[in-house]
């Protein structure tokens, strides 16, 4: 099953990833301020999954991408596939296992380092 995983950006705000079964990065989501608003959001997908709209998309350099519009805002960008088979393969993850995936929390502030 995948799974949304939390983590910090280099410029202090949050944002999440939804990774395959396999572990590879499906999507990324928007920046963040606050790490709970990433949670809500993720929260509020997976109730609403169904409602979420795929835009297909093919860069200058021919690899295939989508980005996720949910509640009629942009929500993430995929990362990019070589195919549109793969493409499709990617959508299929979030519509199968996105509504159960687990929440993984690796943002900084959790970890506590000793010297």
């Amino acid at each position: 099953m995948g799974a949304f995983v939390i983590s910090k950006r280099f410029n202090d705000e949050y944002k999440f990833v939804f990774t395959s079964r396999k572990g590879k990065v499906i999507f990324t989501s928007l920046s963040y301020e606050l790490k709970f608003e990433c949670e809500e959001e993720i929260e509020k997908f997976k109730g609403s999954i169904e409602s979420a709209k795929f835009l297909k998309f093919k860069s200058s350099g021919g690899k295939y991408f989508f980005k996720l519009v949910f509640n009629d805002n942009h929500f993430a960008t995929s990362r990019k596939y070589t195919t549109e088979l793969l493409l499709q393969k990617g959508i299929k993850e979030i519509v199968t296992y996105g509504a159960k995936a687990e929440i993984l929390d690796f943002s900084v502030d959790d970890f506590v380092f000793e010297d």
